[in-house]
Order: C-alpha cells, then structure tokens, then sequence
C-alpha cells in the first residue's frame, strides 16, 4: 500500500464499491420518475459503479411518484414512499465513507416545465429528508449540511434496506411554487479510517444535561422549533451540535407543553446556548516537526499553519481523564490523548458545557455600546442584536453570574454554574471545530473555505458572516445573517452559516471576527483597568491563570496543554500575541488592526478598557455541577 512520487499503488486502484442509487427527485405541479447512478472518485480510491439492474415505472405503486407536491409537516413526510438504495463494499478492507444528496446539475440543465421554461431549483430550506440507514435515523433539511450519513463500511459488507423520504418543509412559502428539488446521491470513500476513533461517534456523546427551563431545539430550514429530546436532536457525527433556548418566563409554561414541532417565536427566546460535549484530543504531526493536524479525508493538501489539518477527537464519559501529551506522529501509535481543563469545574469533573451561541448582548440593546460599562443589566445571546461592548472585565464576570444565581430572571437553578467565558473554555470549542465534528469535517467547504467565516459588521451585530475566510477590511453592514445558506453556481456554500464553528447552523457564532471578545484569561493576578480590586482574588474555577508571557511556558513554567496558545497559535495566519504584565487580559477571535488576522484561534493582550479591548465583547459558559 505504499505511496510513492504522488502515485497510487496498484492494490489501490483495485478498491471497488458498487453503488445503487435512485435518483431523488422532488417536482411541484408535475412529475418526472428517473433512475441513475451517481459516484465520485478521489486521488486515494478508485471507485467504480458495479451493474445496475432497477426499473422505474412512475406508475407504480412504488417508486418515485410525487404528483402536486405541496407543502408537508414532518410526520406526514416521514410516511412516503421510501426511495430505497443499497450500499456495498466489494474490497478486502474496510471503507470510511460520507453519503451526500446534492444537486443535480445535469438533469436541472435538461429540466423543462410542462410550458418549456427552463426549471428552478428549490431553496435548501424547502427541502426535508429522512434516511433510515445501518440502523440509524437521520432527519433534516438540506439547509443543515448535504451530508446525510456517513461512517464505516467493512470489507465485502453490504449495507441493505436504505431508505430515504423527501418532502416539501411545512413552512415552504410562495416562493416554492413551480420550483423542482433534483438531486443524486453522492458518496466519497477513503481507506483512512481510524476505526476506534470513528465508531465511538456520536453514540458516545454525553447527553445534553438540561436544566427545567430549557427547550431543546432543532432548526426547520426556516424557524428554530421545539424537538424531541429521544429522537434526532443532534448529530455530532454529521456537524448537528445539540442547541437550547431559554424563553421569557410568561412563555415557558405555554412552550413546555406545546407538541414537538411547535416554533419557538424569536422575540421569546433570551439565550441560545450549544453544547460541548466531553471529549479527549490530540493534535497529529506529519513530519515529525510541526503539528498542524492530520490531513485524514478533509484537505486536499498536506497540513499547514496557513491550512491545518484535523485535530483527533474522542467523545468520553466523565470518569475518564487522559493526561497524554496531546501529540502524536501521524504515521505512529500510540495517540496521546488529553482530556481538556475546560471539563473540570471547581474540581469536579463535567460530561460537557453549555457555550452562548452568540456573543452575548443585553436587555437593553439600545445603550451605547449594546449596554456599555455596566453590570445591572440582563444578559441575553440572540442573533441579529447588538453584541454587549465596552464593558470592564469586573462587570464582565458579575453578568456571568447572575445568569443562573438564586431569583435569575432566565428560571435557571444554580447548579448550571453560568460565567464569564474562560480561555480554555473558548479553546474547547475552536478544537472542535477543526475536527471530523466541526467545519473541517463539513464536505460543503473546500480548501481555505475551511475556516470559519469572518463576522465583519461594522455595527457589532451577532451572526452575521461576511461570506469568506477572507482577512480583507471589508466591515459595512451585515453581509449575510447567521441562518443565510446561499446558493451559487458552485453549489451550496453556506454563505451565513459558514461563520459557525460546524458551517451548518447548529455551531457557534462570532469567534471570528466582528468584537475581540474577553475570556476569564489573566497573567499573575494583575488587575491593570479591569476594575477589580488588586491583587485579584477569584476563585480559580472562574479564571485561567498564565504565569509567563511567553505562549510556551505559561503554565508553570510549561506548556498550556488545551488552552489554544501554543498549541494552535498562529493557525490560519490568526493573532497570537500574549498576556504581560502591563496587558494582563487576555482577548478572544477578533481582529487586531481592522480584523487583518481575526479567527477561532487568535488570541490578544489588553490592560481591559482600553487598546484592542476598548469595544470588547463576551461569551456566556454554563458548567454543570451535581446539585
């Protein structure tokens, strides 16, 4: 299995999948009924089609036959007629494969309606799936991601009965009428599978620890909606992180017994939260030198600190605490794992944290700055509001606390723990994001497409995206909405939605780009103009203490292992200056000198109000501890 010069082996090329898929294809007004396969190579896998043998008679009782297609709430979709495919791997060794329904541009560029007008392509919003595939049920709208399944196929398997349903989202509008949906299966295959990493999955995932006032929530294509807790809420797997809400108090006893399925209204919603689960990680060096990740089968190209590759992550339960280097050579074993310092809270050891959606902005978005200097108003995490600037640390950390501390406004109870955001707090989630779980692993993007988008709204306004990577200076306005999910001619690009840290709309918002955000990251107890008395005197569980300004020894004298300092510094040409003694605060995301390096992992110093710091934002963390 060597490869030499660039070339593939022989033993490579004789890697064959055989494929039978059914066109999918969703027409309002009229019908058309065709049958395809569709399968798409790679440098490392040859694959090839094996014999179709289907017949389609549109008919039939079975089949595609969607006639006057209209509008269809889930459970109705959920009952169609199944489109039924096989998936078969006729190599001698096991397979890691993605499955993808995406757009046919063949068949729409030989689409007529009835009256010879070229046809239209539906809106991703409009278009709802179901697949019921190797055991598992996967839901969603073509908005989240055109990844539908995706996982490990062993040799000469044969993965049976797949079923897949489309329909019409309830909440089509007009817009949809005389618009078809076509679309094909897609599957990309690749020999580098790390089994024991991949089959922990998202079935290893530490379920959400909810508190009463907490709605669980899915996105419909167009509105976040109440979801059942037991069935599809998330899908680490496919970059669909579990979401929550907290509404006003005269609404959550209306929205806690609404059915599944019910909206929950925007202007009810005071906070979005997303939640991290409990992981161990590790970062893979190619070369034995520099550690940007492994390739694995998201790049196209070998890891660099310009384009890094995949950070190794593995879903835990909280009895489990790995203390590895977090470094390995990719081309050996073992991997070193390191179970992050963001999962232990005060000594007690969590499943996950609850992470603010969206900076956070206040109950009074109209005072200067969002809320400015002040800590006697409320914190609410929306999207589309003023993010909460100009505030001193002091009053940062006091904010955090009021969110779950006893007679808070939200119903939450105290042992949610809400703060400040740490630093470490923040890098949990920015590693995350490079992994098989965030945007890396998101086939939607390509290349530098990879990185998370910029938010670059000249008026600080939560999700927005500015469409690119791009470290232009470009900031007039709000280019695209967090929930903005363009299409072009290339395809889908998520052009809101690629600002998250899944590029679907399940991630977190605003980590690059737009305000640099404060986290609770100090150097030696020195307050500078954060408004605390001096010395500082937190509790440690509040705050990530450096001890040097030098990224490689900041911890005692040694490495920050999980902190996102040395490890990642400088990843995507992002900032990465340290916390001193004359700037002991430390800065998150933004965008030194007109946002020319912001990113997930840049980092700042400042002395608090005042330099970079001077509209400063922040983010919103819940730890939760037993009662």
């Amino acid at each position: 299995m060597e490869e030499k010069n660039g070339t593939i082996s022989s033993n490579k090329r004789k890697i064959i999948i055989a494929i039978v898929v059914v066109l999918i294809l969703l027409i309002i007004g009229f019908t058309y009924a065709w049958l395809r396969t569709v399968i798409y190579g790679n440098e490392d896998v040859q694959l090839t089609v094996g014999k179709l043998d289907l017949e389609l008679d549109e008919r039939a009782s079975e089949g595609i036959q969607l006639v006057n297609t209209i509008p269809t709430y889930d459970d109705e979709g959920k009952n169609g007629t199944p489109y039924k495919f096989s998936l078969e791997n006729k190599s001698s060794i096991a397979l890691y494969y993605t499955l993808s329904l995406t757009d046919d541009d063949e068949a729409l560029s030989n689409c007529e309606t009835t009256d010879g007008e070229s046809c239209k392509l539906l809106d991703p919003r409009d278009v709802r799936y179901e697949l019921k595939m190797d055991g598992r049920t996967m839901t969603g709208s073509l908005s989240d991601s055109s990844i539908i399944s995706y996982g490990v196929i062993d040799a000469h398997e044969k993965i049976e009965d797949c079923e897949l349903r489309v329909w019409l989202n309830i909440n089509a509008t007009n817009e949809a009428m005389g618009k078809v949906y076509l679309g094909r299966l897609k599957v990309f295959a690749t020999q580098q599978v790390d089994d024991s990493n991949f089959e922990q999955g998202n079935d290893a995932v530490n379920a959400p620890e909810m508190d009463s006032n907490m709605i669980a929530v899915k996105h419909d294509g167009y509105n976040w909606v109440k979801t059942d807790i037991d069935n599809g809420w998330y899908n680490y797997d496919m970059g669909i992180w579990a979401n929550a809400v907290t509404v006003k108090s005269e609404k959550l006893a209306e929205y806690q017994s609404a059915p599944v399925g019910t909206e929950i209204n925007m202007d009810d919603i005071e906070t979005m939260w997303v939640w991290i689960p409990r992981y161990s990680y590790t970062i893979a060096s190619e070369n034995g030198i520099t550690y940007y990740g492994k390739r694995g089968v998201y790049l196209n190209s070998a890891p660099t600190a310009t384009l890094p590759g995949e950070i190794d992550i593995k879903f835990v339960d909280k009895e489990t605490k790995e203390t590895g280097s977090a470094k390995y050579l990719a081309t050996e074993e073992p991997k070193n794992w390191y179970t992050p310092d963001a999962f232990t809270y005060g000594g007690e050891e969590l499943s996950g944290i609850w992470v603010g959606k969206f900076e956070t902005s206040s109950s009074n978005p109209s005072e200067a700055y969002g809320g400015s200097n002040t800590s006697s108003l409320d914190a609410m995490i929306k999207p589309n509001v003023t993010s909460w600037r100009n505030i001193n640390v002091s009053n940062i950390y006091n904010v955090g606390l009021k969110v779950s501390a006893e007679g808070n406004r939200y119903g939450f109870s105290t042992n949610m723990n809400s703060h400040a955001m740490k630093n470490s707090e923040w890098a949990v989630v920015s590693y995350l994001s490079q992994s098989r779980y965030g945007k890396l692993g998101n086939e939607n993007y390509i290349g530098a497409d990879k990185e998370v988008y910029q938010n670059k709204s000249d008026s600080y306004i939560t999700g927005c995206s500015y469409g690119s990577p791009s470290n232009g200076n470009t900031d007039y306005g709000c280019q695209y909405t967090y929930d903005n999910n363009i299409r072009t001619e290339e395809g889908s690009t998520g052009k809101g939605v690629g600002a998250s840290t899944t590029g679907t709309i399940y991630g977190v918002y605003d980590m690059s780009g737009g305000a640099w955000e404060y986290v609770m990251a100090n150097y030696n107890d020195m307050v500078a103009s954060s408004g605390f008395s001096d010395p500082l005197t937190l509790d440690s569980k509040y705050y990530d203490k450096y001890t040097s300004d030098n990224v490689s020894t900041a911890c005692n004298g040694g490495e920050c292992i999980s902190h996102g300092l040395s490890e990642t510094a400088g990843w995507y040409s992002d900032s990465r200056t340290m916390v001193s003694e004359e700037y002991p605060w430390l800065l998150r995301g933004g965008g030194y000198s007109g946002t020319a390096d912001a990113g997930v992992f840049g980092f700042y110093r400042t002395s608090a109000l005042g330099g970079p710091g001077s509209s400063g934002s922040f983010r919103l963390v819940m730890s939760v501890t037993s009662p």
